[in-house]
This record gives C-alpha cells, sequence and structure tokens, in this order.
C-alpha cells in the first residue's frame, strides 16, 4: 500500500469518527436543550489555519465543516476537541438564534455540557497548511481610487452595491476588471 493510499484510509477512518461523534454530541445537545436538533450537514472542505466552523446557509441549512489536514495531524485530539466547539455553536444557533456572542455564555454552557472545553481558539501548529490569501482589486468613484477584497468584488459581481464613505457615489470596478454583471 502506497503512502498517499495509507493516509487516504487513515482520513476515511477518521472522517467517519468525525460524524459519529458529532451525530451524537448533536442527539446530547438535544437532549441537554430538551429540543429535537436535526442533524447537520458534515464537510470537511475547510483549509488553512481554521479547525472547524459552523456555516448557516440562506435558506437556514446548517452546514459544520472540519479540516482534514488538522484532522489527520491530530486524530484524536481534533475530535475530542473541534467536534464539541463546533456542535456547540450550532446547537446555541438553533436554540438561542443569532443575536447571542459566538463565544458568550450560551456557547460557554453547552460546549462544557458536551466534553469540550471554552477555549475560543485551538492551539493546533499549523505550519506549512496553506491560508487562503485575499486578493485585492482597485475600485474608483468620483473623489478617488479605493483598494477591495476579493470578497466584496465578489459580492459586487453577484449585485450588491457598495457606496464610497467620502462622496456617497457607487464603486466602479477599475477598467482591467470584468464582473458578470454590469456595474450598477
Amino acid at each position: 500500500m502506497k503512502r498517499n493510499d495509507t493516509q487516504q484510509a487513515r482520513l476515511k477512518l477518521w472522517r467517519e469518527r468525525v460524524i459519529a461523534h458529532t451525530q451524537t454530541l448533536v442527539a446530547k445537545a438535544g437532549h441537554l436543550t430538551g429540543r429535537k436538533l436535526p442533524l447537520p450537514a458534515v464537510h470537511f472542505d475547510l483549509r488553512g489555519q481554521t479547525a472547524g466552523q459552523l456555516r448557516i446557509e440562506p435558506g437556514g441549512q446548517a452546514r459544520i465543516r472540519y479540516n482534514a489536514a488538522l484532522l489527520l495531524r491530530y486524530e484524536e485530539n481534533f475530535v475530542a476537541r473541534t467536534v464539541p466547539h463546533e456542535v456547540a455553536h450550532y446547537a446555541a444557533f438553533l436554540c438561542y438564534g443569532r443575536r447571542i456572542k459566538p463565544h458568550g455564555p450560551e456557547w460557554q454552557q453547552l460546549v462544557q455540557a458536551l466534553g469540550g472545553d471554552r477555549a475560543r481558539c485551538h492551539e493546533y501548529d499549523t505550519e506549512g497548511l496553506r491560508a487562503r490569501r485575499t486578493r485585492w482589486f482597485a475600485y474608483h468613484c468620483r473623489c478617488g481610487e479605493h483598494a477591495l477584497s476579493s470578497i466584496r468584488h465578489n459580492r459586487i459581481c453577484r449585485g450588491t452595491r457598495y457606496l464610497c464613505r467620502r462622496c456617497g457615489e457607487p464603486l466602479r470596478a477599475g477598467p482591467a476588471l470584468h464582473c458578470s454583471t454590469p456595474d450598477p
């Protein structure tokens, strides 16, 4: 068996463990809160230095994302620390809504009851993990040029309008940029 095949087999095993532990903790959180919590979708598509993330899609569908590279590095520790952390975010969102602080008292109570710790960030070594680099794009208005991140640039391409804080004019892409939708 090649090294890559062995790594894929290990990843498959640990993914199954994470999914099973996520399901177990969602059931436990439901019992603790007195609610029937639906199971969130679980993905292993997170990259960079973040170990886990809860995403709530526009339609309300919840998705917990885990970092497969960190899972392979830290295996049991990842399952014991990251899974309760993300499930607590999920349960806190379903029980208290969006208006609570992400690591506030409601979340802290849940994460502790689920067997996790209340630390906001992990202490995993992320050396060598590729983090996404933010690209910057030139936009302009009547009063000058502005640098917008790729996140805002993509939102503009999907139709969001941003106004200059000084002159109030809509920001427009520089001559070298093309969006799939016309400028507002």
